[in-house]
């Protein structure tokens, strides 16, 4: 396969964002910051930071579908470099200054392809080539148009890209399934009337209706799962990763129960995940900076979940932190007597919540044999030592 450089494959030169700074940011353009670029792999619709833009900014900083975004810096080694693409949106996005912008000729070079091929391992190695290491892991542009990159034909780069992105297709149109059943479920919560009853005569101690930390079996086998705070979730209900470890301290749980990181800035974060990946009976270990919450026989688990991550009650655990900064953190004591409205008619709520906590399961776990294939066939295509009509026929036989 020969290679060029990849400056020679770019429409226009590569391009740093724009500076702002944070206290002119809240209107304007939606800008893409490092938060996005860590947080997701494919751009398109996520909300971002408002920016004003000037007009010489209008011009020459807005995205176009299939631009290539590269982190300049990181806090991390591996995190130096680390490529998105932006499918495009409804509205004007921009980049800010720690981003690099790629666009490339789309006569001669797929985005799709290239995308493809820096999540790679051998273009992650090709990146790490220009990595520094000073205050921060980082790459400058001058180094990124010099990296040397393979080029096949604009036919075969669209099939690979085509294939790979039919999968990561799937794993979107699951993830948005999932976020709307999520926001089904909470629309009925919300209606129940359960939370911000401070001060009135209705108010039980939340302990009515959830057990915190409460006492669980002893962990069998020498690596039981366990679950890290980097792999709580902060934005849906389930979490999509997890591993194992051996038997040493932590958080225990089981299925049903609820996990709400303590400690700054994870609380803040609603670093919150409700457990359903465990085997009948298992036990698991986390973070020792969980607080298990777990809903009392009668209910449907997940109302600990619904209630964890109530904007009122979030706001009350943040207030109830002490400790030196940085390391504040919240006590399940100081949350047992949280006031809600113990003696609601929840029956619809379970009602749905047996339906749908089931299928975001499902959904998880399709997108996790789907990202597994994907991360399997994405070496392989990209080494040539497998045919793209083979891999189509691999896709075929899942979607």
């Amino acid at each position: 396969m020969s290679q060029v450089l990849f400056g020679d494959l770019l429409e226009l030169p590569l391009r740093n964002g724009i500076s702002c700074p944070s206290n002119r940011r809240g209107s304007g353009t939606q800008m893409i910051n490092m938060r996005e670029i860590f947080a997701y792999d494919r751009i398109a619709e996520q909300k971002c930071e408002l920016a004003p833009l000037t007009a010489g900014e209008m011009e020459h900083s807005l995205l176009t579908a299939g631009d290539l975004l590269f982190a300049r810096q990181s806090l991390t080694y591996e995190g130096a470099g680390k490529c998105a693409i932006f499918l495009g949106a409804s509205d004007t996005r921009s980049w800010e200054s720690h981003i690099i912008r790629a666009r490339l000729n789309k006569k001669v070079a797929s985005p799709g392809f290239y995308y493809y091929y820096f999540r790679s391992r051998v273009g992650r190695l090709s990146i790490q080539t220009i990595v520094q290491q000073v205050a921060a892991a980082g790459i400058r542009g001058s180094d990124l148009k010099l990296l040397p990159v393979p080029k096949p034909p604009i036919a075969e780069q669209r099939a690979i890209a085509e294939v790979l992105g039919a999968l990561d297709d799937k794993i979107a149109a699951n993830a948005s399934t999932s976020a709307t059943a999520e926001s089904l479920l909470r629309g009925h919560f919300d209606k129940l009337g359960l939370i911000d009853l401070l001060g009135t005569a209705e108010a039980s101690p939340l302990s009515a209706l959830i057990d915190f930390n409460p006492p669980n079996p002893t962990v069998t086998g020498e690596n039981p799962v366990y679950l890290d705070m980097q792999n709580l979730p902060t934005s849906s209900m389930l979490a999509s990763r997890w591993g194992q470890r051996s038997a040493r301290g932590g958080a225990r749980f089981q299925n049903g129960d609820t996990l709400l990181a303590r400690i700054t800035p994870c609380l803040e974060n609603r670093k919150t995940g409700f457990v359903d990946f465990l085997s009948d009976g298992a036990v698991a270990i986390g973070s020792t900076e969980f607080v298990v919450m777990r809903t009392r026989v009668g209910h449907h688990p997940s109302l600990s979940f619904f209630i964890a991550t109530d904007e009122a009650f979030r706001s009350f655990a943040i207030q109830q932190m002490i400790g030196t900064s940085g390391r504040q953190r919240v006590s399940a004591r100081d949350l047992v007597d949280y006031p809600i409205f113990a003696h609601a008619d929840l029956s619809a709520f379970d009602a749905l919540a047996e339906k749908i906590v089931p299928l975001l399961g499902s959904l998880r776990d399709e997108s996790n044999v789907l990202a597994t294939l994907r991360d399997t066939l994405l070496p392989e295509l990209m080494s040539g030592r497998l045919r793209v009509k083979d891999a189509e026929k691999q896709v075929e036989d899942v979607l």
